[in-house]
């Protein structure tokens, strides 16, 4: 894919992976059936700040500890069954990278998010108010 032809699609190209999407992009190639939207944060992140309805759940690490989940390549490789590409979700687009770079180690095509779930804090802190799925406006869901 050229520079120009990346641009059009809606993905930056990046190193170790097949490249980043707006959250925008993931949206609209998860609506058309396209790949599959994988959240890669963990469980307590999902249940107290929210999910992507229809997203895979595969923790990248674990709550508490932050340590790596020791089934995350059996995981994403079941995620990616169907063979479709995979986008990966993670709370700012940190996370999603690492986790992008290990399925395409496994033979995976996988993109990041960029901004993740919740974006990159502001000059106060905050999450939610520059960047990421929630910012975009685009469907979640919180318990």
């Amino acid at each position: 894919m050229t520079a120009e032809t990346a641009a059009e699609s809606g993905v930056r190209p990046a190193d170790g992976y097949a490249g980043d999407l707006t959250p925008q992009t993931a949206h609209d190639w998860l609506q058309a059936g396209r790949a599959v939207l994988v959240d890669v944060r963990t469980d307590a992140e999902r249940e107290w700040v929210g999910f992507v309805p229809g997203a895979v759940a595969v923790a990248w690490k674990q709550w508490p500890g932050m340590a790596l989940n020791a089934d995350f390549d059996a995981q994403i490789r079941a995620a990616a069954q169907a063979g479709q590409p995979l986008m990966l979700l993670c709370r700012s687009g940190v996370r999603s990278i690492a986790a992008a770079k290990r399925a395409t180690e496994l033979g995976l095509t996988a993109y990041n998010v960029l901004g993740g779930f919740e974006g990159d804090p502001d000059a106060h802190g905050q999450r939610g108010r520059q960047n990421g799925w929630r910012h975009a406006g685009l469907p979640w869901r919180q318990n």
